[in-house]
């Protein structure tokens, strides 16, 4: 009995030894080992296969991350690869037919790790090949979003050989639209890929954010795609790079000089970009407001809808808005008989894209019902004077001023106005319906000199590039200098005769003295049109400049960091323009200035830049990146073991070294 007692205790000592050996930092060294592979079948490396299935056994029990998304087989599998662990083991049965003659690459990048700890086994790829060699060619680089410089992750990346079939541009289009890619990677958080198992020759490579899983571009299916203006030839070198051992975060144990095969090109950088979309249709209309109707398109157009009345008489009761991108067409019915009309009917004819891609002629019949029916609001109305009647009785009765007629309802507006003011800037005033009436006489821009107010000069026009409903009133701006700004009632009134309220505000145009200037000179654009933008952080603009001499300035910029960005803007139309692929046109260039530049009051800053000197994918600064959205691709040294001996004052096992 008593040997029983002794080994039952002896058994549950090793057990809690071993448990503790796992993690616990008081029972035993961590594992921070990540997994071993201690054989393949077929081998890794072999030729003449002809079996669809593979095994990787490991010295532990093993995960896979996210297999779908983070192991990547080449050639593309068409139906999916069957990805499982069982045990210490990895299997991958695949459901294609296997090529002749070809290599196949199985990349898990980072996808596996060890069951208990989670330690990842980076970069590991298995190949196998079904004809007398191995190609073992790689080529290498990063994509990045065109407009922001933003590392796209899980973008495909893929090779198609060039022939002497496929040289006119237009069977370049064909074939990424009609044949799968001959060989694949998938991009990591940085953006990075790395297409391996590549056989000598010329290429052509494409990115993809691959939306249906076919591995081709998808006309009109809104896939970010990029393509290289160049054909590519990979090839290797011998070459030698510096390896660093480290005993711990802060001490390096040695740095070795170490021979390897160096593929290239490894730094192509694809600018990703998503088409615009120029297919029009004909996609909704609203009339959420009974004021007016919206007419909603895919693209716009230069030619306006031909709209007609068929229960109504609309020529001439509507004032027509416009969006920027001509793709909304808004309605203002300005008789109120329309307005209280529950029902109205409309027929309109438009231009819509046809099979062919050609604008042709479209009429189409329909009918539009307000969210609140006339009804409903009637007694809303009613509801609105009830209680308005109600309060001003109580007044009467109290004895206190009251009103005996209801107020019209009042025009609003929004508007920037605060207490300060840049020089550069203006007011802008925004009203929730189609002014009819401005009243000059009514508005009022004083200044302040000593003592004394003076009237300022000021002019109130419609703000450039916006909609019908915005205004600005601009002055020529005195530095220092304090302002009122003075609306009599009724100042403005829309096309339903209700009318704007009085206001007064006052405001401080900052002084010189509180500003700083910049100027960035960028010879290497010289002579071509190119937006400068300057950013706050979130990549918000606040200044812009056009230039076509290499040289941005910027005046009175507050106390505050600033990132900068320059679009080249080929077209000069004023903004960031995105490729077509079809055509193979590239986006317009995008460069970010690596670091943010402090600008203080009274600095007069003067910076050179040649935006090709640092490679893309290195330019946008920290600051503006947005975090990556999973770790694939990374791996975490915590050196745990190295601590834990530091703190108990001994040296590191050599086996865990």
């Amino acid at each position: 009995m008593k040997k029983l007692l002794f080994i039952f205790i002896a058994g549950a000592v090793l057990i809690a030894v071993s448990c503790a050996r796992m993690g616990s930092p008081d029972g035993g060294w961590y594992d921070e080992k990540p997994p071993v592979v201690l054989g393949t079948y077929p081998s890794d490396g072999s030729v003449n296969i002809k079996e669809k299935k593979v095994r990787i056994a490991f010295d532990e029990y093993v995960v896979i991350d996210n297999a779908t998304e983070n192991v990547i087989i080449s050639p593309p599998q068409i139906e999916q690869a069957d990805i499982k662990t069982k045990g210490k083991s990895i299997i991958v049965e695949l459901e294609d037919s296997l090529k002749e003659n070809t290599t196949y690459t199985i990349d898990f990048s980072s996808a596996i790790k060890d069951n208990n700890e989670g330690n990842v086994m980076g970069n590991f790829t298995y190949s196998f090949s079904t004809g007398e060699a191995i190609d073992t060619m790689q080529t290498a680089g990063y994509v990045l979003d065109a407009e922001t410089l933003e590392p796209l992750e899980s973008v495909l990346v893929g090779l198609y050989a060039v022939s002497d079939t496929i040289t006119e541009d237009t069977a370049i289009v064909n074939q990424f639209h009609t044949e799968p890619m001959l060989r694949v990677a998938r991009t990591d958080a940085a953006g990075h890929f790395s297409i391996k198992g590549v056989k000598p020759g010329e290429y052509r490579i494409y990115a993809l954010n691959d939306v249906d899983g076919n591995f081709l571009l998808t006309p009109g299916g809104g896939e970010q795609t990029a393509f290289f203006d160049e054909t590519i030839v990979p090839t290797v070198v011998d070459d030698t790079r510096q390896d660093t051992t480290w005993l711990d975060s802060l001490r390096i144990k040695s740095i070795d000089v170490v021979e390897y095969k160096h593929y290239l090109p490894d730094n192509i950088t694809l600018r990703a970009f998503t088409e615009e979309q120029t297919t029009r249709n004909f996609i909704k209309s609203d009339r959420t407001e009974e004021k007016k109707f919206s007419l909603i398109y895919s693209y716009g157009d230069s030619l306006l809808p031909d709209v007609r009345g068929l229960n109504f008489t609309l020529e001439g009761n509507y004032i027509t808005e416009v969006s920027e991108k001509k793709d909304t067409v808004t309605y203002w019915l300005t008789d109120t008989t329309l307005v209280n009309t529950d029902s109205l009917e409309i027929e309109m004819t438009y231009r819509m894209t046809d099979t062919l891609g050609v604008l042709v002629s479209q009429t189409d019949t329909l009918t539009l019902l307000p969210k609140i029916s006339y009804e409903r609001r009637l007694k809303l109305k009613q509801d609105d004077y009830d209680d308005w009647l109600k309060k001003e009785n109580k007044k009467k009765k109290r004895g206190q001023p009251y009103d005996s007629v209801m107020p019209p309802p009042e025009l609003k507006f929004q508007s920037n106005l605060k207490n300060t003011l840049d020089p550069d800037q203006n007011i802008t005033y925004e009203f929730e319906t189609p002014v009819e009436l401005i009243d000059t006489t009514k508005i009022h821009l004083y200044i302040k000199r000593d003592t004394l107010w003076y009237n300022a000069r000021w002019l109130f026009e419609e703000k450039a590039g916006s909609n019908i409903r915005t205004y600005e009133l601009k002055a020529e701006w005195q530095p220092g200098c304090e302002y009122s700004v003075e609306l009599d009632s009724a100042a403005f009134v829309d096309i339903y005769g209700n009318a704007s309220k009085g206001q007064k505000n006052g405001l401080r145009v900052k002084a010189l003295e509180e500003f700083g200037t910049l100027q960035v000179n960028i010879p290497a654009l010289a002579g071509q049109p190119v937006l400068a933008q300057l950013m706050e952080q979130g990549e918000k603009v606040v200044k812009e400049y056009r230039m076509t001499d290499g040289v941005a300035k910027f005046w009175f910029l507050s106390e505050k960091d600033y990132f900068l960005r320059v679009i080249v803007d080929r077209n000069d139309n004023g903004k960031w323009d995105s490729g077509r692929f079809d055509s193979l046109l590239q986006p317009e260039e995008v460069y970010y200035y690596s670091k943010p530049i402090s600008c203080r009051a009274k600095w007069d800053i003067t910076e050179t830049w040649n935006p090709f000197a640092r490679p893309l994918n290195e330019q946008k600064p920290s600051q503006l990146r947005k975090g990556a959205s999973s770790s694939r691709g990374k791996t975490t040294q915590t050196n745990k073991n190295a601590q834990r001996a530091e703190k108990l004052g001994i040296e590191l096992p050599e086996y865990l070294k």
